[in-house]
């Protein structure tokens, strides 16, 4: 049954949500389309995914866009899916500043290139905003285990220049190293019907709540995603301990 959104389905508690947007090749070769016609109607869900999170006050939506192991990909689908962050960024900027949505690029950006780049931060910058109605964090050459390493690196480095103690490393210490704009995800939902993480936010989904999705991302709807936050709402959450 879908819910009502005016009646807040979370009970005034804001929670994050990550997505991992899987099966756009998948659909696109099942219905005759290029895979990139398959990655273009995933951009276009993104859109309906973004205004409903806003509509269920969704504190933080979370898009594993482009992983660092897809780089191993087609050059061709790899300079499509280029020109597509591009496009998507140009044509949805003025709707998420309408919307009051913040914009964050996270994973090893510098790969992409300077342009790509210099979009990603002029996007952050025009929809900065201090009291924004949902956080929306787009993952781009990111890997879980990659994102580790840097931290470990990062953190080794400030103990060699005496900046931190190595008693004093804590996990607040090492999410807040982390690239991954979210500490802690509440619920993880993957499209596709693969069961499985794919190296998307290893420390931040320690307890988030897994839902596997078997439609393609393409076909994943707004009805979709509610029943998703409605299945999250009935579960007990206990973080290990016993209630």
């Amino acid at each position: 049954m879908a819910i009502n959104a005016k009646k807040n389905p979370l009970n005034n508690k804001r929670i994050n949500v990550a997505i991992i947007m899987d099966g756009n090749g998948r659909w696109a070769l099942k219905n005759g389309f290029n895979i990139s016609k398959g990655h273009k109607k995933g951009v276009e869900v993104v859109r309906k995914i973004v205004e409903e999170s806003i509509k269920q006050n969704v504190a933080s939506l979370t898009l594993y866009a482009f992983s660092s192991e897809n780089w191993s990909r087609p050059k061709k689908e790899i300079n499509a899916i280029k020109s597509l962050v591009i496009s998507a960024i140009d044509e949805q900027i003025p709707e998420l500043i309408e919307q009051k949505v913040r914009l964050n690029f996270f994973g090893h950006l510098e790969d992409f290139g300077e342009k790509i780049i210099n979009k990603i931060k002029s996007a952050e910058a025009k929809t900065s905003f201090k009291k924004a109605k949902l956080d929306l964090n787009v993952a781009l050459g990111y890997g879980g285990k990659q994102d580790i390493l840097d931290i470990v690196k990062d953190i080794s480095a400030k103990v060699l220049l005496k900046e931190i103690k190595l008693k004093d490393i804590n996990n607040e210490i090492i999410l807040s190293a982390s690239s991954v704009p979210v500490n802690n995800i509440d619920l993880l939902i993957r499209t596709g019907g693969d069961k499985r993480i794919s190296n998307f936010l290893l420390l931040q989904i320690a307890y988030a709540e897994l839902a596997f999705i078997e439609k393609y991302w393409p076909d994943f709807t707004a009805e979709d995603f509610r029943a998703c936050l409605d299945n999250f709402k009935k579960v007990s959450r206990r973080f290990g301990k016993r209630i």
